[in-house]
């Protein structure tokens, strides 16, 4: 199949599949009804009529791909409680292969977000940073299950998942397997050697500064793909579209303008479209603009959202 098609067809989708690795978290939301203030202080009193439970973070980027038709495997992390055995079932009910380490030491990521009147009130996180051997075991899991996939996409949370990733990286490229990462915090030298990593645009200025202008940011995106040996580098830019920095120059594609509802999870979807279409044979200049079609897709929905195939190629 030639790469430089535009268009996969569902067959060669649903032949695709991405290894997802990263920190898992439950996604939930509690709404309800705002008729009054409390007398006990000036916030608002929910009424909790609905509870509603997603998978989250890295575990909703395996979902993302699942949705596209094609397959996912995840790998991560969680607690020997009740959030993270939701979790494992939520992942088992939505068909993603499912590779969970529990650490009883762990308490398992939840981000709460409390929802009135369809707008979010307020959000409370529940974490704790997952121990070693139970990543050293993850290591070892990953080189067995790494070579049956077509991309692997390790997606940092910050949440301490990922603390072998230099290891798992170089296992996985010298498979000849591409590797995307969605990277957080300053410290990326841990990503060298990916094929492709997709920071935003405040992610990115953490790294390497701020810029004044476009031919700024493809000397610093340039120098920082050099220094770390990666393909590409993918910058989204939010309501600016994004722009791949690769051996050819730069490519920018502009946003899709639709209305913005929630930007939550976008992120996910841009990441998890690019590795599913690249594990399809799609090259990253011909992936990339479906990619932010598929991001200006998600923003237009609630909450940590995925789109289809029918969404994407339409």
């Amino acid at each position: 199949m030639s790469s430089h098609v535009n268009r996969i067809s569902k067959q060669q989708l649903a032949k695709a599949s991405v290894l997802v690795v990263g920190d898992a978290m439950l996604d939930r939301y509690w709404h309800g009804a705002v008729d009054r203030i409390s007398p006990e202080a000036p916030v608002p009193v929910v009424k909790v009529s609905r509870e509603e439970e997603r998978v989250g973070a890295a575990a909703n980027v395996a979902y993302n791909v699942i949705t596209l038709g094609a397959r996912a495997s995840f790998l991560g992390v969680v607690g020997d409680d009740e959030p993270g055995r939701k979790l494992e079932a939520l992942l088992r009910e939505t068909g993603i292969a499912t590779h969970l380490k529990r650490d009883p030491g762990l308490r398992t990521t939840v981000k709460l977000r409390v929802i009135g009147r369809h707008q979010q009130l307020l959000r409370m996180d529940f974490e704790s940073e997952p121990d070693h051997e139970a990543l050293a075991s993850q290591t070892e899991i990953f080189a067995q299950l790494a070579p049956a996939h077509g991309a692997v996409l390790f997606s940092d949370y910050g949440k301490g998942g990922l603390a072998h990733i230099p290891a798992m990286i170089s296992a996985a490229r010298a498979a000849g397997q591409p590797v995307l990462v969605d990277p957080k915090g300053s410290d990326y030298a841990r990503y060298s050697g990916a094929t492709v990593i997709t920071p935003n645009r405040a992610e990115l200025q953490q790294v390497v500064g701020s810029w004044r202008d476009a031919d700024e940011l493809a000397r610093k995106a340039q120098r920082l793909r050099a220094e770390l040996e990666l393909d590409a580098l993918l910058v989204t830019l939010g309501e600016d579209g994004m722009t791949l920095f690769d051996a050819k120059g730069a490519l920018h594609v502009d946003a899709q303008a639709r209305e913005v509802f929630d930007v939550t999870g976008a992120g996910d979807t841009v990441i998890a479209t690019l590795a599913t279409l690249v594990a399809a044979g799609m090259d990253m200049r011909h992936a990339m603009p479906l990619a932010n079609k598929a991001g200006g897709i998600v923003v237009g929905k609630f909450g940590t959202a995925t789109v289809s195939y029918e969404e994407l190629f339409s």
